[in-house]
């Protein structure tokens, strides 16, 4: 039997193998809605450029209109023997309006219609991000505000480093955020124009107007070249590879928080909302939330992967294979936007133990970088002569098994005779919190004026 999509070119049907790796309904109904709105703008500038008829036009309108309510509540039939979302909304728009649903694809294909639902969908799917990191940005940078001057142990090489601030080290993540921020918003600009129109590669003869249905589906302008608008996936790369390194700083974020939750360091807690229990160990409270977070970036760089493997050697035009270029980007856009809503709920729900934070930052001689810069201020020692002494005097502590503030002054002149008693204002973790006021750092009034800037920069946003 001849296929009644495709015309009278094929006598025959496909075989079963066939119809089953070209059908693609399974995945790609999720563009029916913008599927949909690019038929309608479709239709009203056909109409208007006096190609179809006011009547068919707004026949096709309605039918369409119908065709979203029925799937959105439930009773559309998608058939896989129709292959495409397009081709299923056609022949329902047939079924229900007759002869005019045959004057919609006028002055297009299946090529540019499809690039122009992905862009649609893909925009969505961007706005979504921006606003999602903004409230990740926004909790992290209130909670910042609130922990300004609780003290927690700096880490380089996951051992303790140098003192510094819970609210410094959550800005930090605000900080990596913005920068995604950045690349969410610059893709949304490069990605907002509007395939339809390039037909099926040449462009069309009919005197059609790509403005008018770029502006109706709210894209910039239309794209510039025809085969670039039905091949150009770069777009959908471009997003993935921001998703991906977004997914890199939550997954960053999720493993401080796994282990910042163990009963070793017990830094922070979260509540029931964000952890589960063991089916064996009643005593267990697992990160669970957490430790997804942190397997994402795995399918988020698999689908940026796939993506740029498909497309590297494909020659202009447009090709089947792109048909690939959904289920994978589909898959991680949804876990991208899951991840975000899922650590904005942790931060906001995690609550600081101060008193085993204060414990860690006063543990591991972590001013000792403190004393190094005391004697090179106060003694004008050579900074490496004052690392070196600094380092014997940590030798001494660690031996006699006490906290640099508590190494007697008789044991630090052993090590260098001009020592004296004004070594130790500089030598306590709130000192040296205190002492790090430059651009950028950890002292509590930076951090608390960074917070509150980042708050109310974030609210102004969401207004």
């Amino acid at each position: 039997m001849a296929n009644k999509m495709w015309g009278g070119r094929f006598a025959q049907g496909p075989d079963a193998i066939m119809a089953k790796i070209n059908a693609s309904i399974d995945f790609d109904k999720k563009l029916y809605a913008q599927d949909i709105a690019g038929s309608k703008a479709h239709a009203v500038m056909l109409a208007r450029q006096k190609i179809i008829s006011r009547a068919d036009a707004a026949a096709i309108t309605k039918g369409l209109d119908a065709i979203k309510a029925e799937i959105e509540s439930g009773k559309f039939n998608f058939s896989a023997e129709l292959e495409d979302i397009h081709l299923n909304i056609e022949s329902r728009l047939k079924e229900l309006i007759g002869e005019p649903a045959g004057r919609l694809h006028t002055a297009r294909s299946r090529n540019d219609q499809v690039a122009t639902d992905f862009r649609l969908y893909v925009r969505e799917a961007v706005d979504h991000f921006i606003s999602a990191v903004q409230d990740l940005m926004l909790a992290l940078a209130e909670k910042a505000e609130a922990n300004a001057s609780t003290l927690m142990p700096g880490f380089t090489h996951l051992q303790s480093a140098q003192p510094v601030t819970f609210g410094h080290h959550l800005l930090a993540y605000v900080e990596m955020l913005s920068r995604d921020l950045g690349r969410f918003q610059d893709a949304r600009k490069r990605l907002n124009e509007s395939p339809l129109g390039s037909a099926a590669l040449a462009g069309t003869s009919y005197p059609i107007d790509r403005k008018a249905t770029a502006d109706a589906l709210g894209f910039d302008r239309p794209t510039r070249n025809s085969m670039d608008g039905v091949s150009a996936r770069d777009f959908a790369l471009e997003v993935l590879s921001a998703c991906a390194i977004c997914s890199i700083h939550l997954s960053r974020l999720a493993e401080e928080i796994v282990i910042w939750s163990t009963s070793q360091f017990r830094f922070v807690k979260l509540s029931d909302k964000f952890t589960t229990g063991s089916s064996i160990m009643p005593q267990k409270r697992n990160p669970d939330a957490a430790e997804l977070i942190r397997a994402k970036p795995g399918r988020i760089l698999g689908a940026f992967t796939a993506l740029a493997v498909m497309m590297k050697g494909l020659p202009m035009s447009y090709a089947k294979d792109m048909q690939e270029d959904k289920e994978q980007t589909f898959d991680a856009l949804e876990n991208i936007e899951l991840a975000l809503a899922a650590m904005t709920g942790m931060v906001r729900d995690l609550e600081p133990n101060k008193d085993a934070m204060l414990a860690a930052a006063n543990s591991g001689f972590s001013t000792a970088t403190d004393l190094a810069d005391w004697l090179v201020q106060t003694l004008k020692m050579p900074f490496r002569d004052a690392h070196h002494v600094t380092g014997r005097i940590v030798a001494l502590a660690e031996q006699k098994n006490v906290l640099l503030s508590d190494l007697p002054l008789a044991d630090m002149r052993s090590v260098h005779a001009k020592i004296d008693e004004g070594v130790f204002r500089v030598l306590s973790v709130q000192a040296s919190v205190a002492s790090r006021k430059s651009q950028g750092g950890t002292a509590p009034a930076n951090v608390l004026g960074e917070a509150k800037a980042w708050v109310k920069q974030l609210k102004g946003k969401r207004k």
